[in-house]
């Protein structure tokens, strides 16, 4: 694997932005988020996904990696010095969503319908294409950023941001 800020990396025009970590559903805002947290490792321990991982600094972060968000409020009930707050059962969890890149297989004419078999809010579609292969289309207002769709994509073409 290369480092991404490496000089060969620049000169080929490779230089990537390190992303903003993504916090846990319900987090504050950042500047008082990193305030509040005291880095305890319950809201990790607690999520049934185990998506919690430690990340810089050792606050929590979010890795849709290793699997999906469902919601489910155990990192909120676990945190005790309330970084992570739900005010009501209604409350967005966050404003994230998922994108598609390039690198999707469909964008080369390879069947593949993996991300759409995932989400279970039916915010990714196929719109076919004449004489091609369907692409996927996001809707982004059914998109709930649960991240479903990025660990099982074959080429890496999901984000969640």
């Amino acid at each position: 694997m290369s480092d991404p800020s490496s000089r060969r990396n620049f000169l080929r025009g490779k230089v990537s932005v390190h992303a903003a970590e993504l916090r846990p559903p319900w987090a504050l805002p950042e500047t008082d988020f990193t305030t509040t947290c005291t880095r305890c490792g319950d809201c990790a321990r607690a999520c049934p996904t185990r998506i919690i991982r430690q990340g810089d600094g050792g606050f929590p972060t979010v890795d849709f990696k290793l699997g999906e968000c469902t919601f489910c409020g155990d990192c909120v009930t676990a945190c005790q010095p309330t970084a992570l707050r739900r005010p009501d059962p209604d409350s967005v969890p966050w404003a994230i969503r998922a994108s598609i890149g390039d690198t999707c297989l469909a964008h080369r004419q390879v069947e593949c319908r993996v991300c759409g078999e995932q989400c279970g809010e039916s915010a990714i579609r196929f719109r076919p294409q004449a004489g091609g292969i369907s692409v996927p289309v996001l809707d982004t207002e059914r998109c709930n950023g649960c991240g479903a769709c990025l660990a099982p994509c074959p080429s890496g073409a999901i984000r969640v941001a």
